[in-house]
């Protein structure tokens, strides 16, 4: 698969994947037998262990992660090289993503035993470094057994072909560094499924733009152009002598050439790197500082380079009316900190990264308390589409300045309200809305008034309103609200609780119910307290909690604060939660196993045999990851798909015919029954030796003969001594039923009725 397209600069590039690169072409898409990376690159960087690239290297194999397993792809942009006539591809940039790239495919392949020379995409070396093209080529050719349960790299060192020398080359270490994240990310996936996205010719999850460059010149003359490292200047000494310019030129800042190598350069030393320079933390800020001008202004930079100092000429020269205002916001954001004699321990007073302790709790995998730290650190890294320094923390240490700097009241409020706000404003949090983002928080942290905050998600401005009342009547709720807040499933939303006194004992019931280690255990509470499923219109879907996975909560609990929407759920958890606070059992997991077993016991006193029942008594039945299910006819009833990904396209478990099998002990005799395919595609559940096939639908189980005729007879006489009747699939042993609210609901437990027909057909040697 190849798309011809061009760059800014109007050179050919052609849309292609790592391995679609390779061999035979169309479009004019020049023919890449191998890639050599050539003596001009440096060493492969991806793997070193040093913070900012365990960092970068992180980001990438989560966006990696998340392409191969959902239902997005991720674009990796240019990659430039030269194409040679005996198909060499020299690659002048991109030699990084490539090498991950080549590394991937091989752990892929080697977890699906199919490693081999023979594979157009293993051609890959470093030509001109006889270690690493060596390391890469014994890689190929003597790869890890598929069901390998060490590191990678402790098997790799400690192959016979593995040479003690390798340990000193940069390039090698960093290759099993990155072999070691690979396989740590990906580990609990499935590797056929995941190489399916990768080489998926029409949809692939990862592709990048190739340009050759064979008409550019030399090799070596374009590397040098575009990456020299001759300048009189580096890039942030020529940045602060533009910016100084401009500081003179607009005037009222004289003292601007001593601050920035004296005080500024103090405030930014803690934060300095390996190099013990602060070049690149200074360029960082910097970078916020214009971009959040920029959106006062009203603009968004788009995907074209721009040097710093062209960004600084428009925003503090003296053509634009609102120089000066940039400049003070500008050298208040620095001036502000030399005052402060730690940044860690004042960020620290503001935010937090735990449920525990004072401040406002930041969220996600990369939070830290100290914004100020990760601005300088991160900001302007982006992976795929996804900023490393993201837009909601941009929006607070906005505010954390606005609050400094015009000495705002309630900065702790204000700031609670922020994070809520921006957590539940996700669908709105796009680069395109933060020049009235910018403006708004501005205001809103100034004035507290939250009706400025316009652009955000309306449900959570009004849902902060509500919480406002609600202190201002009874203050000792405040406790109790912020704990919600706080939890990392709710982030702020509390739209599944009622806003009145009956939060605090229910936020105590919630923090010990929810804990990821009882997870398991409130899917079944939960449902047996109600049915607070969220259903889709036009679907025959449903999404359940989750066993495993606190983002399925989140949209349970969360769904950007529709009240409306969550009312099942709200009433649901509000019962489950009472319960919890007046049960008697000793602890949190005794109290959610009593609010189960009342449950199906009430319902088998009353011969009422639903498919919450089901669900509840049969823990297996809510082994989904994804709590996403599947009903015919779009309902809940006796045919039901348990989803463990997000897609139907993936392996899926048929919760009825799981739970049969689970019951029986799991037999060796009955294949693991997984499936694939649309939910209204008939799922049987087949014994190994026979052929013989189970299936549920909504007027009972369902037999099926299997191959061999001889076994026929043997079958019909068990299911007539069953009771079972004929059916156009086989035989059909209809579950007692009576009427309930317009449907037929089970009056027998139809899950050990299935389960006692498995055992009785392997018994009798099917």
């Amino acid at each position: 698969m190849s798309i011809r397209e061009s760059d800014e600069q109007g050179m050919t590039g052609y849309r292609t994947t790592y391995q679609a690169m390779f061999g035979e072409q169309i479009d004019g898409m020049p023919s890449v037998e191998r890639v050599a990376v050539p003596l001009i690159q440096r060493d492969y960087a991806q793997g070193r262990l040093d913070a900012r690239t365990t960092t970068i290297r992180s980001t990438f194999l989560d966006a990696l992660h998340s392409a191969l397993t959902g239902e997005t792809s991720v674009g990796l942009d240019f990659i430039y090289g030269e194409v040679h006539t005996n198909g060499t591809f020299e690659p002048l940039d991109g030699q990084q993503r490539l090498t991950t790239l080549f590394l991937l495919h091989w752990y892929f392949a080697f977890r699906r035993g199919v490693v081999s020379s023979e594979h157009p995409w293993s051609n890959f070396s470093y030509a001109t470094r006889p270690s690493a093209r060596l390391f890469c080529e014994r890689l190929v050719k003597h790869p890890p057994p598929s069901d390998l349960a060490t590191p990678p790299s402790a098997w790799i060192t400690d192959q016979s072909w593995y040479l003690h020398l390798w340990q000193f080359d940069p390039t090698i270490r960093a290759m099993l560094v990155t072999i070691d994240a690979i396989a740590s990310r990906f580990a609990d996936e499935n590797p056929d499924e995941l190489w399916g996205r990768l080489t998926d010719a029409e949809n692939p999850a990862i592709w990048f733009q190739l340009l050759p460059i064979d008409n550019m010149g030399a090799a070596e003359d374009l590397y040098i152009k575009m990456n020299s490292r001759g300048k009189p200047l580096t890039e942030f000494e020529a940045f602060k002598a533009s910016l100084g310019q401009l500081v003179g030129e607009a005037g009222g800042f004289e003292d601007f050439g001593h601050k920035i190598d004296g005080d500024w350069t103090d405030v930014l030393w803690p934060y300095r790197g390996e190099n013990n320079i602060v070049d690149d933390e200074f360029m960082r800020y910097f970078d916020f500082l214009m971009e959040v001008c920029e959106w006062r202004d009203g603009l968004v930079r788009s995907g074209e380079t721009v040097t710093p100092e062209k960004r600084a000429k428009v925003l503090f020269g003296i053509s634009n009316p609102r120089h000066h205002e940039h400049l003070s916001f500008m050298h208040g954001a620095f001036q502000t900190w030399v005052t402060e004699p730690n940044l860690k321990d004042y960020f620290e007073s503001l935010f937090k990264t735990t449920l525990d302790g004072d401040g406002v709790r930041l969220f996600g995998a990369n939070a830290t308390s100290d914004l100020f730290h990760a601005c300088c650190d991160r900001y302007g890294d982006v992976r795929g589409t996804t900023r490393a320094f993201s837009l909601t923390d941009t929006l607070l240490l906005l505010a954390v300045l606005v609050h400094r700097q015009h000495e705002t009241k309630d900065v702790a409020a204000r700031l609670r309200s922020l994070r809520n706000i921006n957590e539940a404003s996700q669908f709105e949090m796009r680069v395109t809305n933060m020049p009235k983002f910018v403006n708004e928080v501005t205001t809103f942290m100034q004035t507290g008034d939250l009706d400025a905050l316009i652009t955000f998600n309306k449900n959570q401005v009004n849902e902060e309103k509500a919480k406002q009342d609600l202190r201002i009547k009874d203050a000792e709720l405040a406790h109790a609200v912020e704990r919600l807040e706080d939890h990392p499933i709710l982030r702020g939303t509390l739209a599944c609780f009622d806003l009145d006194p009956s939060i605090a004992h229910r936020a105590s019931a919630f923090e010990a119910a929810f804990n990821p280690d009882q997870w398991s255990l409130v899917t079944g509470a939960l449902l047996a307290s109600g049915e607070y499923q969220r259903g889709f219109q036009d679907s025959d879907r449903f999404q359940f909690g989750s066993p495993t996975t606190d983002s399925v909560w989140r949209s349970v609990l969360v769904d950007r604060g529709d009240r409306g929407a969550l009312a099942p759920a709200r009433e649901t958890l509000g019962t489950m939660l009472d319960a919890i606070a007046v049960s008697q059992a000793s602890d949190v997991e005794d109290k959610l196993i009593e609010i189960a077993s009342n449950f199906t016991k009430s319902r088998a006193d009353q011969e009422f045999f639903d498919w919450r029942y089901h669900l509840v008594r049969y823990p297996e039945m809510r082994e989904g990851n994804t709590g996403i299910y599947f009903g015919a006819g779009g309902e809940l009833g006796y045919e039901m798909t348990m989803l463990r990904r997000k897609v139907q396209r993936s392996y899926y478990r048929d919760a009825y015919l799981y739970a049969i099998w689970s019951e029986a002990g799991r037999p060796v005799e009955v294949k693991d029954p997984w499936f694939y395919g649309y939910s209204t595609t008939p799922r049987w559940m087949q014994l190994v030796h026979s052929g013989v096939a189970l299936r549920s639908i909504e007027a009972g189980l369902v037999l099926r003969s299997g191959d061999s005729s001889s076994d026929e007879g043997t079958l019909e006489a068990l299911c007539e001594a069953a009771g079972a009747e004929p059916h156009e699939d086989g035989w059909l042993l209809c579950i007692p039923q009576r009427h309930h609210a317009g449907k037929l609901v089970d009056t027998v437990d139809r899950v050990q009725v299935g389960a006692r027909i498995l055992r009785d057909l392997i018994s009798n040697g099917f």
